[in-house]
């Protein structure tokens, strides 16, 4: 007879306490000083989700997905456009299906020297995916973008930022340097897998640093959030100020079909201008980050 699954309440410490021991966070990978003597680390992100928003869903609307369409068609050259002309590289994570979408794309980002994370397959919910089967989607994901763009990924953000049981596990098969999913602190951290340090870093995210909760919405779901430019731009501003203040890292996540607009585009050109007049930032790919703070640490 099947035992009826108990409530919270009830669960012995052993049953409360493995689940929050199951991904922890380890020693603080904050360095002294970055690259070349910097205070400061930009790491800019681009999740390239593209049609894979509406997919994932298992959607067909058309409307939905040309809006990811203009993700490609005019974010990422817009945001490619800004990189060059600033000189700074940054980090695209992209579902592999919208990589399949659009190859040309993923060799341009390489090709300017920028790096490409992995991002899910079509943007998965990965608690929502049987382990074995979300196992296979992040390899099958790594071998269509190594194939795709000659340039295996090192570092991963699940879609949605979730964050499965079993990912930290995959993530460890895979051998990547780090991971840019989870919120335990604001700066790089070593992860620790079930009590054992990985040697894998952190780059944590936070929703406050993430383009889409201030403008996103969906109107069949009656979901309508939106903030001003000008607030959002305050909140990166004074983000990237106290990353500056305490030496630490600033982590931006954008998306190609959200920040691109001509009345917000200006938020990023105008934080960038921001932060290079401090003189002494470091902006650098996910990647060169998480082996700067490693090699720091000798892990």
């Amino acid at each position: 007879m099947t035992q009826p699954e108990q409530e919270c309440w009830q669960w012995p410490e052993e049953v409360w306490r493995g689940k929050v021991d199951r991904v922890r966070a380890g020693r603080n990978l904050k360095p002294k000083k970055w690259k070349n003597g910097a205070r400061c680390a930009v790491a800019l992100s681009f999740d390239a989700d593209h049609e894979t928003n509406e997919l994932r869903d298992g959607g067909q609307s058309v409307g939905r997905l040309s809006w990811g369409e203009y993700g490609t068609r005019v974010g990422v050259p817009r945001i490619l456009k800004m990189l060059r002309r600033e000189d700074i590289k940054a980090t695209f994570f992209v579902p592999a299906v919208a990589a399949l979408l659009h190859p040309e794309e993923q060799k341009q980002v390489i090709a300017e020297g920028h790096e490409i994370g992995l991002h899910g397959w079509i943007h998965e919910v990965n608690t929502k995916v049987p382990p074995a089967n979300e196992r296979e989607l992040h390899l099958r994901s790594a071998d269509t973008l190594e194939k795709l763009t000659g340039v295996r990924p090192v570092g991963m953000r699940t879609p949605s930022w979730d964050f499965s049981e079993v990912t930290l596990q995959i993530q460890r098969e895979l051998g990547l340097l780090y991971d840019s999913s989870l919120f335990a602190d604001e700066d790089p951290y070593e992860l620790i897998d079930k009590g054992e340090a990985t040697g894998m870093v952190e780059l944590p995210v936070e929703w406050i640093r993430d383009d889409a909760v201030y403008f996103n919405m969906n109107r069949f779901q009656a979901l309508r959030p939106y903030t001003g430019p000008e607030t959002v731009f305050d909140i990166f501003r004074r983000e990237f100020d106290g990353a500056y203040e305490d030496g630490g890292l600033f982590l931006l996540t954008m998306h190609p079909h959200v920040i691109t607009y001509r009345s917000r585009f200006w938020i990023l050109e105008e934080l960038v201008r921001h932060a290079k007049a401090k003189g002494d930032v470091w902006f650098a790919s996910h990647a060169e980050i998480a082996q700067y703070v490693k090699d720091e640490a000798g892990l």
